[in-house]
């Protein structure tokens, strides 16, 4: 029989596990060979996890832009106010296998300024 302090520490290691099982399987829906550059206005943003969010008007489109995660990106030095509607961004990351117009991004360019996310 096990015993019962190990038990939360057995099922966060199982959810641990899962959880980045399925952020592997995520990435590889997105499209590395075939990198895009997108840039324009910000039109919507969602600074909330799991992953901060913007749609930007490009050129030919609207794209929806996967940042990454609030507490990675106020590491990097994004902050909402930065990411805010209006403001106007250059996304450089790898479009989606699955979803038209949706893309994860590795560096946005905003102001004079570049910002890795990954």
């Amino acid at each position: 029989m096990m015993p019962v302090r190990a038990v939360p520490a057995i099922l966060s290691i199982v959810v641990l596990t899962s959880a980045a099982a399925f952020a592997q399987r995520g990435w590889e829906s997105y499209d590395a060979g075939h990198p895009v550059t997108v840039e324009g206005s910000i039109l919507v943003s969602t600074f909330e996890d799991p992953q901060a969010t913007i749609s930007v008007k490009g050129a030919d489109k609207i794209w929806t832009v996967t940042l990454a995660p609030v507490s990675q990106m106020i590491e990097r030095g994004v902050k909402a106010d930065l990411v805010a509607v209006g403001k106007k961004v250059s996304a450089y990351g790898y479009p989606s296998k699955i979803e038209m117009n949706e893309m994860r991004a590795e560096r946005i360019s905003m102001d004079g300024k570049t910002y890795e996310l990954r």
